[in-house]
């Protein structure tokens, strides 16, 4: 029986595993050693070492002498050999650790090490009989140690509440986790750079407003002490980057969280991000051909090239080349429900409909609602499983800060983008006419006495002030990046792009429950032998 396999079957509970660790950490101050000394200097990381060293033949030795360090994931003592590996941000690296080149005291404090321990290690670079590159350690230093041991590496982390609750150590073990959130940074970097090549200015607005605008939503609301009014967490970062078009930078964005009082499901978290863009003398054409160039090259930079895993679909890909197809909201209505909508129908005609359908109203709706009711409720989550859809010229009624489509007052040069079921962007040409802005506003509070809880309840006068000075024609862009992180990395869930998701709050009893839950098996896997 392995240490480990020991260790295992007479620690217990939870609490005498920690209480033996805490044993070793004061063993190692009563020796005059620091269990948690401030740095450590690494000179190659796991990464670094395969790729140089990565076709060496078996039982090769180099003669290169490096520094690394990570987490002991795996452990197995043969004896008078160790075989440790350690996990860094880049991957992972055997450690070879003989009794011979350490010494009986040497040997002794790596006998100690523990699973989820940190340490640093200094050695030559050299390949195993069977070919296993590792690091023959001549030096080991414990740089942390771990008063809490890692989840069973055969269950991992079985319980996703806990998975989401304790992303610490989710990331520490589940390789799908770290995976998932390289293909985030990655996207979000590509993102930002093509705005930035074309020429877009990135700024940051605020996330305390005093009117909660942008979007139809239930806001946040807190109160300012100093200035003794109440305050809103920004729903949308829409009017205040119009503001900025107005002042002259006329083309930005900003990529910022927005929080929005409303459920939690697979598709939404109370706290999100998105990145917004508006651009001066530009319609909705043009952001539509620039969010499809946004998420193309998203596709290429992190996942390396056009095709997806079907998030909801097992065996299922999108396929995300350009160009991908336009079409209108009411064409789509009766391509997916058998019905002939407009938003010129009476409403009677449109609430016999709704009937039809099982889509529920209310009884103030206007012909535009009831449309867009349906959409909402029948066609969307059937749009894009197969390639992105861009759906255009929604109502008036339902989007009260977009243009009126030429010709048509009860309809908006306004679109969304649906890629498999969901929506990732919403944009438009920008309404810009300070007298419509404002009868859209006064409608918003009508509706809001109506008891639509998302509809604004106040007129923004000091946006309606920016108008008056001269927005230019101008479009405008909102992109859901946690839903393209979900579709770059495959996930079915938004929970599983943010790392710190919204989580009903833990008991002490909970906390007791879930650090139990998640007890090690120290049993080690199959690994090299000299």
């Amino acid at each position: 029986m392995s240490d480990d396999q020991q260790r295992t079957s007479t620690a217990g509970s939870l609490e005498d595993q920690r209480r033996i660790r805490a044993d070793k950490v004061a063993a190692v101050r009563a020796a005059g050693g620091d269990p948690y000394p401030d740095r450590f200097a690494r000179s190659a990381t796991s990464a670094d070492l395969h790729e140089r060293f990565g076709g060496l033949e078996p039982g090769a030795e180099t003669g290169v002498i490096e520094s690394v360090a990570g987490r002991v994931m795996l452990r197995r003592n043969m004896g008078k050999l160790i075989f440790l590996t350690v996990q860094d941000v880049t991957g992972s690296l055997q450690l070879f650790v003989s009794k011979a080149d350490l010494g009986d005291d040497g040997f002794a404090a790596v006998a100690e090490i523990d699973l989820g321990d940190w340490v640093g290690a200094t050695g030559e670079v050299i390949t195993t009989r069977k070919g296993e590159l590792s690091v023959k350690v001549g030096s080991v230093q414990l740089l942390t140690k771990a008063l809490r041991p890692l989840p069973d590496k055969w269950r991992g982390l079985s319980d996703t509440d806990t998975r989401y609750r304790q992303r610490y150590v989710d990331l520490i073990v589940n390789e799908e986790a770290r995976r998932t959130f390289r293909v985030r940074h990655q996207a979000v970097r590509s993102l930002r750079h093509q705005l930035d090549e074309e020429g877009f200015v990135e700024v940051e607005t605020p996330v305390l407003q005093i009117e909660a605008g942008g979007a139809a939503a239930r806001p946040f609301v807190t109160h300012h002490n100093a200035l003794d009014q109440a305050m809103y967490l920004r729903i949308a970062l829409e009017l205040h980057l119009k503001r900025l078009v107005v002042g002259g930078i006329e083309r930005v964005y900003e990529i910022g969280r927005v929080f929005r009082n409303e459920g939690i499901s697979t598709r939404h978290n109370p706290e999100f991000t998105m990145v917004e863009v508006y651009w001066a003398l530009a319609n909705y054409d043009d952001m539509m051909a620039l969010t499809e160039r946004m998420i193309c090259r998203a596709a290429q930079d992190a996942i390396g090239g056009y095709v997806v895993a079907h998030p909801d679909r097992p065996g299922a890909t999108i396929d995300l080349t350009p160009a991908w197809p336009r079409r209108k909201i009411t064409e789509l209505i009766t391509e997916f429900t058998g019905e002939t909508v407009s938003v010129h129908d009476d409403v009677a005609t449109l609430r016999a409909v709704c009937d039809r359908q099982e889509v529920h109203y209310e009884d103030w709706w206007g012909a535009g609602k009831l449309v867009y009711a349906i959409f909402d409720k029948k066609v969307e989550e059937q749009l894009g499983h197969e390639r992105p859809m861009f759906a255009y010229e929604y109502p008036t009624e339902v989007s009260p800060l977009a243009k009126p489509t030429p010709g048509d007052p009860d309809n908006t040069d306004r679109f969304e983008l649906f890629i498999g079921g969901k929506e990732l962007a919403n944009g438009y040409s920008e309404l810009n006419d300070p007298v419509r802005q404002r009868q859209m506003f006064e409608m918003e509070v009508a509706a809001a006495e109506h008891g639509d809880i998302e509809a604004a309840r106040t007129v923004d006068e000091d946006y309606l002030r920016a108008l008056e000075f001269g927005l230019p024609p101008t479009g405008g862009l909102g992109v859901g990046i946690d839903r393209v992180a979900m579709l770059l990395s495959g996930q079915p869930s938004i929970r599983e792009v943010i790392l710190f998701p919204t989580l009903r709050p833990e008991s002490v009893e909970d906390i007791r429950r879930l650090a139990s839950d998640t007890e090690h098996d120290a049993e080690p896997g199959e690994h090299d032998q000299a």
